[in-house]
């Protein structure tokens, strides 16, 4: 007999898949959907006034939405979801506050504040250098606004995993929309770069790390959460089929950023156990990675053997590429060239593409969020990364019940070293590693004895 809560689950995941369909054979769901959220999330927030973390609740579906809404054209604006945290948890904040020993975040806060001033002062200032700013600075502030408001605050290890799967029911309607838009992965696939067509016609970074994300999630409610059979089977099933998708977007990043991630929490709670709980995770760890092998195998049939050269950073012909970074690391040395010829206060807030441009003939956008910071921010980039950096970790001597705090750090840091913060996610999910996680009652690990 399926408990109350896994039915639940089970039809959450249903109408996300059913969701998906819709959005592909009816364009004008997306932006239903995505004005949708954003009503509900101010009413749901107004109307329980915060009283258990909906705020949370909200803007992690939200965020879990985000690149969805971006290639389907469903955002009311670019920055949507970002916008849409930053409001759900100021109201969040009007209802129940934050934290007055959060200083560091309003320090980081402040500090990107000279970055900011030196760019509206330039003589060609314009409508796109504004927009610029506004795309470069709204990542770092709604990382600055989520961390205030998590900052130490109270929730259970429940809670964080309900969030946690909330987040995971558009990225399921993601890969779903993206079963619909290219169903024959060989027709498309003629290269080892990042393909857009496996991609939903949107940047393959973006969508990688999204469906990374789901990934982790994913794996983490087969090892904790799956109960009873049919569970299991439905989240083996949506795993495998997120994974696919994944990989066929032929973009890194995110699917590494997963598997490290997921490498990371095996650690966490391989020290927690007791023996007899080590060898059970032993033994799903050789069955998961027999199924994962298949799925590999599966992967590199549908795109004749490319997706292994990728992986193995070589071209079609099977030639190592030159760069490993994809052409990266000379916009991460054009960064720190800016830094060191502006090391106090760096070029200014969205200069650094144009700058790139004038300089060396390449005026694209940093991938990299730390040389990103360094180049615009200067001194007050390095001080920025430094309390992002040293917060949670002094934090986590106090919260070892969060088992994800390595887990969200290790998501935010290579996130942002492939993929900036063009999303809401890495600053929403480098928040949540803040939070003071209790044990309940109902949590599996609550309940394991150490030897």
């Amino acid at each position: 007999m399926l408990a109350e809560k896994d039915i639940k689950y089970l039809y959450w995941i249903a109408a996300h898949v059913v969701l998906g369909g819709l959005i592909y054979l009816l364009p004008i769901v997306a932006k239903i959907y995505g004005v949708l959220i954003f009503l509900f999330g101010i009413i749901y927030v107004f109307k329980t006034r915060n009283k258990n973390h909906e705020a949370l609740f909200v803007s992690a579906y939200a965020v879990g939405s985000e690149v969805l809404l971006r290639m389907t054209d469903g955002n009311p604006v670019y920055e949507f979801s970002k916008y849409a945290v930053i409001l759900f948890l100021l109201m969040a904040m009007y209802f129940k506050g934050f934290s007055r020993n959060a200083v560091a975040y309003w320090v980081f806060l402040v500090l990107l504040v000279p970055g900011v001033l030196i760019s509206t002062q330039v003589i060609d200032f314009d409508e796109s250098l504004r927009k610029s700013i506004s795309f470069n600075i709204s990542g770092p502030v709604c990382l600055g606004i989520s961390a205030l408001y998590m900052y130490n605050r109270k929730i259970s290890f429940e809670a964080i995993n309900d969030l946690l799967a909330l987040m995971a029911m558009p990225i399921i309607t993601t890969a779903v929309y993206l079963i619909f838009y290219t169903p024959n992965i060989r027709d498309v696939v003629t290269g080892t770069s990042s393909n857009f067509e496996t991609s939903g016609g949107f940047g393959p970074n973006q969508v990688s790390t999204m469906l990374g994300m789901g990934i982790f999630i994913l794996f983490v409610r087969l090892v904790l959460f799956s109960k009873s059979k049919l569970v299991l089977a439905v989240n083996l099933v949506v795993f495998l089929g997120v994974t696919y998708r994944g990989l066929v977007t032929f973009s890194r990043g995110g699917i590494m950023t997963a598997i490290i991630m997921i490498l990371v929490f095996l650690v966490v709670v391989y020290i927690k156990l007791n023996n007899r709980g080590r060898i059970k995770l032993n033994i799903l760890i050789v069955i998961f990675l027999m199924i994962l092998g298949g799925l590999w195998s599966y992967s590199s049939v549908e795109t004749g053997g490319m997706i292994e050269k990728r992986y193995a950073n070589q071209d079609a012909s099977g030639r190592v590429k030159e760069s490993q970074l994809s052409g990266r690391e000379d916009i991460m040395k054009s960064d720190l060239v800016m830094f060191a010829q502006n090391p106090f206060f760096g070029v200014g807030v969205a200069k650094s593409a144009r700058i790139r441009g004038d300089m060396f003939g390449m005026g694209k956008l940093s991938h990299n969020e730390l040389t990103r910071m360094l180049a615009e921010h200067g001194a007050m980039g390095i001080m920025s990364m430094l309390i992002l950096i040293v917060t949670p970790l002094v934090l986590y001597i106090d919260n070892r019940s969060n088992l994800f705090v390595f887990c969200f750090l290790v998501f935010w840091a290579l996130t942002i070293s492939h993929a900036a913060m063009r999303l809401a996610a890495p600053a929403f999910i480098y928040a949540l590693s803040i939070l003071k996680v209790y044990r309940d009652e109902e949590n599996p690990l609550h309940r394991q004895q150490t030897d």
